[in-house]
């Protein structure tokens, strides 16, 4: 229940602790190793693309979030400032399925890289291409899959500079968003934990601590 409250409320520590009559480092050690045990559960990207697959699913969805961070000095936090969002942290990329079951979370890298470079990483179109499966993303990933003919992901028309996108074009994009709605959602559920607020976690904890509240949410919503 302490690391619970951590968690949920992004209670201080040291609060838990004086609160509870154990030490600090006590409830730092026991938000680690619950941490630790929760990401262990989080499955692998390859896995959830082929158990999709075999149930039957084409389509996933996929989006980038940024978790922020405290403010410090150093080259690792130039690394973290983000241009589009305008604040220091860092970058996560999220898949659910077309119901917005979230499925899988990547690496938390430094904002400062683009969505578009995340997702080369971990090369998720060339796993989506041997999964046999496609995936809907937003604006931000256009230029992600530079296959014209038979793309694995598919985004909308971004408005050419003083010109205006044609209604077809516009039918599309509406279609797509509607379509991309329950990944907000998802990322909606994630960020209830406050502990994403913003991180005061050391940063080499940030891909284990989004693995962990994955698997709290999706036990959350399957209640």
């Amino acid at each position: 229940m302490i690391v619970l409250a951590a968690l949920r409320h992004d209670q201080r520590l040291s609060d838990l602790a004086g609160g509870n009559d154990v030490s600090r480092t006590t409830v730092d050690r026991w938000l680690k190793e619950m941490i630790g045990l929760l990401a262990a559960r989080a499955p692998r990207l390859e896995r959830v693309l082929a158990k999709i697959a075999r149930e039957g699913g084409s389509v996933v969805l996929f989006d980038g979030s940024l978790i922020p961070t405290q403010r410090r000095t150093g080259l690792p936090m130039r690394r973290r400032w983000s241009a589009k969002h305008k604040r220091h942290g860092l970058l996560v990329i999220a898949l659910t399925d077309v119901k917005g079951r979230l499925l899988w979370t990547s690496t938390a890298r430094p904002a400062r890289g683009s969505e578009i470079t995340a997702c080369r990483h971990d090369d998720l179109v060339g796993r989506l291409r041997e999964a046999g499966l496609a995936a809907i993303a937003d604006l931000g990933f256009v230029g992600l899959d530079d296959e014209m003919g038979d793309p694995a992901v598919i985004t909308g028309y971004k408005k050419p500079k003083s010109k205006k996108l044609p209604p077809a074009k516009k039918l599309v994009n509406q279609l797509i968003a509607a379509e991309r709605a329950v990944c907000e959602h998802a990322f909606a559920h994630l960020k209830n934990w406050r502990v994403l607020t913003k991180l005061r976690l050391d940063a080499k904890w940030a891909t284990r601590l989004v693995r962990a509240l994955m698997i709290l949410t999706q036990r959350e919503i399957a209640r």
